[in-house]
């Protein structure tokens, strides 16, 4: 019997993707991703039903454009270059070397692959990953939502100027780099 995991909703800029450039539009996105989110997602798959979920997902092209961008940083982490998607036969590189590869994108991506030459091998098993990730059009009933623009609702409203004062994570110096919700409050702003 499978056993329903509960749903994780990820946000898309700001989490995944590090939204240095801001919005260019749905179909368009520059940036890298944020360090630590691709390893994050895979070992999150695990426990829970990744859902990305953004501004872009409305869009049909936006949704293609977030899983072509994961589609080639994947493909990157595995050492094949940015070719297509899916990729044409006459596009491979039968010269290919395996690059350093971290033992996560092994033991996840690659783990259940047998495929010559490499570069079938690695979209193989990204195929396999995203095909796991589901795409919402719309907010999905999630137990979790992570997300760089949300306040943590804690039964009390706050002071509507308070929240004038909100920075994301990458714009602010009080991040906590432990992940702990530190809630930026006035006082915070001020010292």
């Amino acid at each position: 019997m499978k056993r329903n995991k509960l749903v994780l909703c990820l946000d898309f800029d700001g989490v995944i993707h590090s939204y240095e450039s801001g919005w260019r539009g749905p179909r368009t996105i520059p940036d890298l991703p944020v360090p630590g989110a691709l390893e994050f997602i895979v070992k999150a798959m695990e426990h829970f039903d990744i859902h990305i979920f953004s501004s872009r997902s409305r869009y049909f092209g936006g949704r293609w454009a977030m899983k072509r961008w994961l589609w080639d940083r994947y493909a990157e982490l595995g050492g094949v270059k940015k070719t297509g998607w899916p990729l044409p036969f006459r596009q491979f590189d039968v010269n290919l070397t395996i690059p350093e590869i971290p033992k996560w994108y092994w033991n996840s991506i690659l783990e259940y692959t047998s495929m010559e030459p490499w570069e079938w091998e690695v979209h193989y098993g990204i195929k396999r990953l995203l095909k796991k990730i589901k795409f919402p059009t719309k907010k999905p009933p999630a137990f979790l939502i992570i997300d760089d623009r949300a306040y943590t609702f804690r039964g009390i409203f706050p002071d509507p100027r308070t929240l004038l004062n909100f920075k994301p994570w990458n714009k602010t110096h009080l991040a906590d780099p432990s992940g702990a919700d530190i809630g930026v409050t006035s006082e915070k702003i001020k010292n």
